[in-house]
């Protein structure tokens, strides 16, 4: 442990301190806009631990909170950690070096892991031979009460140089602490021991620290040991598939099938005997019997993706399935049972639907018994970074690749951008990049042309005024009038609503030659 956190003696030191502090100013004055404009600490985790790595040095950032009773410490968000490597971070109050700036209240700078015992290398710093600088400090509650830790390494530390790194980021947990304060899970004098079980649901295959995926975490801890049916709501590409995957594999029958349909890419003709199964001979071309999906997943779970798109017919069989619980094949007489629990899916507004007469209200109510929205990636920006990361990863691995981090213009462009797709399409995003890079760090200029900003595309519109923009959108569409009209003013005038002394004035000042659009015998 270094007894130097304060201010150095030695004039030497003096002025290379002050020169890193100014150098350290600007860094901190932009973390201190983004806590200002935030409103929850999701908001800002990511870009201040981002910016404490690319702008300052100061690798692998993590913010450690306490949970709801007091005894254990989460990590709430890391920077250059995988996020199994979060997952193991789970830590008992006092435990470590983490565990002991939270106990205490006081920092804690270590100039070499290595000497430090109180050090638990669930990063794995040791086993890949960094032998790194390490500072952790305290975040204060309203009471005066520590409650968490933010913590950042620094590889080839000098002992002033990891005082000051310690001074700056007690300056930064102070930035945070008003944000930290929010969280729901934080703990505080005035909460008393919680008796309520944990509820919440976070499978491996769902990632999301904001506010609207714990909601969404809440929801699927609540539902998970039931047998009642689930309908899953939002955009498309907003994971909806893997919500239903994760409350199969974590619910009573994780043991038995999991069958899913997905009701818009069949035809109508083809989704009764998908769901039913048929006779031999029942149709043309049903030359054996075939078992339904309501057949195969009768004691499993069965997820019906985008409901929406059933027909009418279709809709009025599946009700009599949920409701009876029973079904015939196509062509067939005999009458099956299933108890196949239903997880349904959409991306439709259902209830628009039932007032158009385009879905039924009973099914619709059969179906709703516990709905749970999935928010669209742009209502939970804050995961962004998280999933960004883990695609990268994903994408290393399936094509031999080493990216290692996103540039800061790079994730400028990604915060930036209204993500239509959802998840899916930032994951193709990244996986572009990956493919595209011609390095280890992913450029703005990697990203798709969808996302990118005038700046970084050089094509900012308002460099050259707005004059010269609508003159050139007002030049190129006499152009395209006058190719319509095939070199004829008069009827390119009637087209675009003008006179044609108007456009006879255009066509001059444009320097155009109408002749060169008429065509040629």
């Amino acid at each position: 442990m270094l007894p130097f956190l304060a201010y150095p003696s030695d004039r030497t030191v003096q002025r290379r301190y002050l020169e890193r502090m100014s150098e350290t100013m600007p860094v901190l004055a932009e973390i201190a806009d983004l806590c200002q404009r935030a409103v929850e600490l999701d908001e800002v985790l990511g870009p201040v631990l981002r910016l404490l790595s690319e702008a300052l040095g100061l690798g692998r950032g993590t913010l450690s909170l306490l949970d709801e009773e007091g005894n254990q410490i989460r990590v709430e968000a890391a920077h250059g950690l995988t996020p199994a490597e979060v997952q193991r971070a789970r830590l008992a109050r006092g435990e470590g070096l983490t565990g002991q700036v939270i106990e205490t209240g006081e920092p804690a700078a270590v100039l070499r892991i290595s000497e430090a015992p109180r050090f638990l290398d669930w990063r794995g710093l040791r086993r890949s031979g960094e032998d790194l600088a390490f500072a952790s400090v305290p975040l204060f509650g309203e009471d005066g009460r520590c409650i968490g830790a933010l913590a950042a390494c620094r590889a080839n530390a000098t002992a002033p140089q990891l005082a000051l790194d310690t001074h700056t980021l007690v300056i930064v947990a102070a930035l945070l602490a008003p944000l930290a304060r929010r969280q729901p899970r934080m703990y505080t004098r005035q909460a008393p021991p919680s008796t309520r079980p944990e509820v919440r649901l976070q499978p491996d295959n769902l990632l999301g620290r904001s506010k609207a995926m714990r909601n969404v975490f809440e929801l699927m801890g609540q539902v998970k040991d039931s047998e009642t049916s689930v309908l899953l709501l939002g955009a498309s590409g907003s994971g909806k598939e893997l919500v239903a995957q994760a409350l199969h594999q974590h619910g009573p029958r994780a043991d038995r099938p999991f069958i899913t349909v997905n009701c818009a890419a069949l035809p109508e003709g083809v989704i009764e005997s998908e769901l039913f199964g048929h006779e031999k001979g029942s149709f043309t071309g049903a030359l054996r019997q075939r078992k339904g999906r309501f057949e195969r997943a009768r004691t499993g779970t069965l997820f019906l993706d985008e409901i929406g798109d059933l027909s009418p017919a279709v809709q009025v069989k599946l009700l009599r399935v949920l409701q009876e619980g029973e079904f015939e094949r196509v062509g067939g007489v005999e009458l099956l049972r299933s108890d196949a629990r239903i997880i349904a899916a959409t991306s439709r507004n259902l209830e628009e639907m039932i007032l158009d007469g385009r879905f039924r209200a009973d099914l619709y109510y059969r179906l709703n018994v516990f709905p749970i929205r999935l928010p669209s990636l742009r209502e939970r920006k804050a995961d962004i970074l998280l999933l960004s990361d883990h695609f990268i990863l994903q994408s290393n691995r399936q094509h031999g690749r080493r990216v290692r981090r996103i540039s800061t213009s790079a994730i400028d462009m990604l915060m930036a951008y209204h993500w239509p797709g959802n998840v899916r399409e930032l994951e193709n995003c990244i996986e572009r990049a990956v493919l595209v890079a011609d390095s280890d760090v992913i450029m703005g200029h990697h990203l798709p042309p969808t996302l990118q900003t005038a700046e970084a595309s050089g094509t900012n519109i308002a460099a050259s005024g707005l004059r010269q923009q609508v003159e050139t959108f007002e030049r190129e569409l006499i152009l395209d009038a006058l190719k319509s009209a095939r070199g004829n003013m008069a009827a390119a005038a009637r087209q675009l609503q003008i006179t044609e002394r108007i456009m006879r004035l255009r066509v001059g000042r444009f320097d155009i030659n109408p002749t060169r659009f008429k065509v040629r015998r």
